[in-house]
């Protein structure tokens, strides 16, 4: 018997047609109007205290003796190695948890994580593909067969430092890494395991980088996860939304503010025009579309007409289809900033992030083997958060499943208490269960060539709608 004898109902990622149409032309599945749980801005001070994960709650028990589609001496071969594997993991995510690194500068979590793959037989290529904080960690087992990916994020966010649950990211990736390996020896199962070490998530497009520089070229699949606030013990493999980044910078003229500024062209005028713009144009967005930015400058005076002025700006949309054009009436806004206050303007886009492109095949074995499992309830919950994972998962199958770790009310993704969050104990379980489960698809994505073939014929059917 089910620990949560509703576990079936809940699954709503079934009612997804298995045929989607790539960017720009994604559309996303409708959702459960009753559920906001997986947002991950969260705020549950809306919700009843029966609602949130308290700090006092645990994982569950196992809770089935039949694996279904995996075999049990692999599943025991996993969940023993997972769980003698937890503390160190534990040890190494709290080492990365209280030193936070920036995008492209996680130089201690690279070596230290590179470092423990290492130790634990793996092939590691430091400052992968020029990239200095990435790595890849690679395991091969007998000849051929095939190639699964998996990765591992590390970077911190400024200020607020692991807010987002990348230490958790980074020793679920290890964790799978290492009880795959462990498994393809034990059971003798052919094939490569690669784990990649992905910086600059945040904003920073390392996913993107890796991808145009060939860094997922073998996979034939790619799997991670991600923390966020839930329903306790709970996963979704909903979707995301595409983002796009611009910094803008504004080039003026100073001079003196009180005796003559007429003579001065002041950059920060444009920079709060260009603001009030934006403001402007919330009106007539969709309202599932998000504009958001920063003002930054050096050294300013009162009693001078700043002559610079920088802005960086994050335009998310549902699809990628959607955010091109937005993005171009932002762009407007900030030149006609410049136009407004004569200033000189230089605009910088980053890589875009396209929205999250779930395998739904994928998708349905982690949800039944976490479900039956583990006890953990499953959504098809989209976020409207962005990760430059879907850019991968429109390149090749892939799952990137969230999942809830305890959060205070209006503690979600992306503030101090998140943070928190991230360092406790009970975080850490939640995140050694759902690398159980991970990896257990990732072996039956290496042993079972029928399933890898429902995986790659989704993609294909996808392709084929591409053009």
């Amino acid at each position: 018997m089910l620990s949560f004898p509703l576990l079936s109902s809940l699954f709503r990622l079934f009612s997804r047609k298995h045929c989607q149409s790539p960017p720009p032309s994604v559309q996303i599945p409708d959702h459960d109007k009753k559920c906001c749980y997986f947002n991950l801005a969260c705020d549950y001070s809306y919700g009843p205290e029966s609602d949130r994960w308290l700090p006092t709650e645990s994982p569950p028990v196992y809770t089935k003796d039949d694996p279904g589609n995996i075999d049990l001496g692999v599943l025991r071969t996993v969940e023993e190695t997972v769980d003698r594997l937890s503390p160190n993991l534990r040890e190494l995510s709290m080492q990365i948890h209280s030193h936070p690194e920036l995008m492209f500068i996680e130089k201690q979590a690279h070596d230290w994580l590179s470092e423990y793959m290492s130790r634990h037989g793996f092939k590691v290529t430091p400052h992968y593909l020029g990239l200095s904080t990435a790595w890849r960690a690679e395991y091969q087992h007998g000849k051929g067969g095939i190639v699964i990916g998996i990765n591992s994020e590390m970077d911190a966010l400024a200020g607020i430092g692991h807010a987002c649950g990348h230490n958790l990211i980074a020793v679920s990736g290890v964790g799978v890494a290492i009880a795959v390996k462990t498994a393809m020896e034990i059971h003798n199962i052919s094939g490569k395991v690669i784990l990649l070490g992905t910086p600059a998530e945040e904003g920073g497009g390392g996913k993107v980088i890796l991808l145009e520089r060939g860094g997922y070229e073998d996979m034939d699949a790619c799997l991670m996860c991600h923390p966020s606030p839930g329903l306790p013990h709970s996963i979704s493999v909903g979707t995301t939304i595409a983002m796009q980044q611009i910094d803008v910078e504004y080039f003026g003229h100073s001079a003196h503010a009180g005796a003559a500024p007429w003579e001065g062209t002041n950059a920060l005028d444009a920079a709060f025009l260009a603001y009030s713009s934006i403001s402007v144009l919330r009106q007539q967005m969709k309202p599932d579309c998000r504009i958001h930015g920063v003002v930054q400058g050096k050294e300013w005076s009162p009693n001078v007409i700043p002559d610079y002025a920088r802005m960086r700006w994050l335009v998310r949309a549902p699809t990628y289809a959607e955010l091109v054009p937005l993005v171009e009436r932002a762009k407007n806004c900030f030149n006609g900033a410049a136009l407004a206050t004569s200033c000189t303007i230089n605009l910088n886009s980053g890589r875009a992030y396209y929205e999250l492109n779930q395998n739904d095949v994928l998708a349905q074995e982690f949800a039944d083997i976490v479900g039956s499992r583990y006890g953990m309830l499953s959504t098809t919950v989209s976020s409207s958060a962005s990760t430059d994972f879907g850019n991968v998962s429109y390149a090749l199958p892939s799952l990137h499943p969230a999942f809830a770790i305890p959060t205070e009310p209006r503690g979600g993704n992306h503030t101090p208490a998140f943070a928190k969050s991230a360092a406790t104990l009970e975080a850490h379980n939640a995140t050694m269960t759902v690398t159980k489960g991970l990896a257990l698809i990732a072996l039956r994505i290496l042993s079972d060539h029928s399933f890898l073939s429902e995986v790659r014929l989704l993609l294909l059917c996808f392709e084929g709608k591409g053009g």
